[in-house]
């Protein structure tokens, strides 16, 4: 799978710039030192084995966690200080582990919920129209409570919502999570054509095969720390990464449903 865009049309000066990020929960300390850059149109994957701070890493840079030292910088400016609903507003969006429906409720209420920054925004309805087109099977859906949905369409219903916030950087924590491989596919094609239509991603997947076959770029973590970096299908090609994070990694035709 080709990465959605090609990297001749990504700008060299970073869109986020993480440097020696440390942070954690209560006195546990679950990041030591993390440094990384996401440059404009660019897909960039985060892997590593369970425990290793991928998602610590997401909910710091989404304001969840705090920064207890070190620095981000989103678009030129330091934004450590501000709230989620701020970065929200500056196009910083997450797609959480476990989709984090509202299961009360329907299709159209989820996603018009994603779109909580923008107040009266009189977009906000065509936006949600755009989504549907996006996802039929939303549309086929949008009166239906969310928690009737199967796995996999609500895992579109949670890409769907933070796409009405309108983001300019979409991190993705785990979006092929317990999906059938149909899903699978599904949500890799959908992340690819949003890249190409100008969607800048960070994307942390248990399935590092299928997401260094779609980055341009990736960052492997281990104990809080990044240890190794590069092209993503240098990495796919790299013996130590194999041996480390694909030995028994399926393809998504083999995954079980």
């Amino acid at each position: 799978m080709e990465p959605g865009r090609d990297l001749a049309s990504v700008t060299t000066e970073p869109m986020l710039r993480v440097a020696d990020l440390i942070a954690g929960y209560g006195r546990s300390e679950v990041l030591r030192g993390v440094s990384l850059e996401v440059r404009p149109g660019e897909i960039v994957a985060l892997i590593g084995a369970n425990g290793s701070g991928k998602t610590t890493l997401l909910k710091t840079l989404a304001g969840i966690l705090p920064v207890w030292r070190g620095r981000i910088g989103y678009d030129g400016a330091a934004i450590e200080r501000l709230t989620p609903p701020e970065r929200v507003r500056r196009g910083l969006v997450l797609v959480p582990e476990g989709r984090g429906i509202l299961h009360r409720m329907t299709v159209r209420e989820n996603l018009l919920m994603g779109a909580y920054t923008r107040g009266n925004d009189g977009a906000v309805a065509a936006d949600a129209a755009t989504v549907a087109h996006r996802f039929p099977v939303l549309a086929e859906r949008w009166h239906t409570l969310a928690a009737a949905l199967s796995g996999g369409e609500q895992q579109m219903l949670a890409i769907g919502r933070g796409l009405m916030a309108r983001p300019r950087l979409l991190m993705l924590d785990e979006p092929s999570l317990g999906l059938a491989p149909l899903f699978v596919r599904e949500v890799m094609r959908i992340l690819g054509e949003l890249n190409a239509q100008g969607i800048t991603i960070l994307l942390v997947e248990q399935n590092a095969r299928q997401a260094l076959r779609l980055a341009h770029r990736c960052y492997v973590l281990a104990t809080g720390q990044v240890v190794a970096s590069g092209d993503a299908r240098a990495m796919l090609d790299s013996p130590e990464v194999q041996r480390a994070y694909l030995a028994g990694a399926r393809e998504p035709g083999r995954d079980p449903d």
